[in-house]
């Protein structure tokens, strides 16, 4: 396994990411295991969610992917189809009285994510879903982010990017085997395979990446009640929406609507399960011990 890096076996693709944060993890490659902790409530690495009293908690972390299923087993990735069905799966059990999505993801890719978007907006409909960034949703974390009823972002944490990234090759010189690449494609196919080197070549990846960006402002603004013209002005720095998908923290991320609450992760923990969890029964003999506590003190 020494030799597999996880950008071969999840191929290309648009990406909704942070280049920053995304690449090394694209570039890694794969071990066996990797510790999944830093959380309050243990989580072993590929388990979807976990229950406390009541409340289901559910890592959303990785590079966000369709459907790698080994890589969400060796390291705890996130898979879209998985987060999708596990959001329906509480969404309708008796036994869940809220989620709380925990996020530590750059992002990830744009195939499959809407409809793991539309299943946390969904869950979110009938119980409450109070996402807690722990320490980052960038891009297409942060389009999940925005589906949950509220947002909770932890110190040192941050949230943004909302926007679309693709890379594509094209062959220009004689390769080092002294043979020279061509890719042809038939007749009506040009969208198959478009030159990124040409204008029109271009405007069509352009063109993809717009279509692709309207949906996620669209998602992002629906979710946090901003209005959409609005929101590219929001996520840019310097107040010229071609200069958006900036990403924020703090207070600023607060400011912008981007977030709800400034809070530690402990304190959003304990806070949400004491809103949600049952305090726990206490035993009979629990009770009558209470009880012979409460006479002494009252004959004393």
């Amino acid at each position: 396994m020494s030799d597999i890096k996880a950008g071969t076996i999840l191929g290309g693709g648009a990406m909704a990411a942070w280049p920053e944060r995304a690449q090394p993890m694209l570039n890694m490659v794969l071990t066996e295991q990797q510790a999944a902790g830093g959380m309050s409530v243990t989580i072993e690495c590929g388990e979807r969610f976990v229950l406390h009293r009541g409340v289901a908690i559910v890592p959303v972390r990785g590079l966000l992917n369709p459907n790698a299923f080994m890589l969400e087993r060796w390291l705890g990735w996130t898979t879209y189809q998985g987060l999708e069905d596990t959001m329906a799966f509480l969404a309708g059990s008796e036994d869940v009285s809220a989620i709380i999505p925990v996020f530590d993801t750059p992002g990830g890719f744009v195939l499959g994510l809407q409809g793991a978007a539309q299943a946390i907006a969904a869950a979110a409909k009938v119980k409450p879903v109070h996402g807690v960034v722990h320490p980052l949703a960038a891009s297409a974390g942060y389009w999940l982010a925005s589906q949950c009823r509220d947002i909770v972002l932890t110190p040192g944490s941050e949230v943004g990017s909302v926007g679309v990234v693709t890379g594509l090759s094209t062959p220009q010189e004689t390769g080092m085997d002294g043979w020279r690449d061509f890719v042809i494609t038939s007749a009506h196919a040009g969208a198959k395979r478009p030159d990124p080197a040409t204008e029109r070549g271009a405007a069509m990846v352009q063109a993809d990446l717009d279509a692709l960006e309207a949906d996620f402002l669209a998602a992002v603004a629906a979710g946090r009640g901003i209005a959409v013209d609005d929101l590219p002005e929001t996520m840019s720095r310097s107040g010229d929406p071609a200069e958006g998908a900036a990403m924020f923290w703090g207070a600023e991320a607060q400011r912008r609507g981007l977030v709800d609450t400034l809070e530690t992760y402990a304190d959003a923990m304990a806070r949400l399960t004491a809103a949600y969890a049952p305090k726990p029964r206490k035993s009979a003999r629990a009770r009558a011990a209470q009880v012979e506590a409460a006479r002494a003190v009252a004959e004393s």
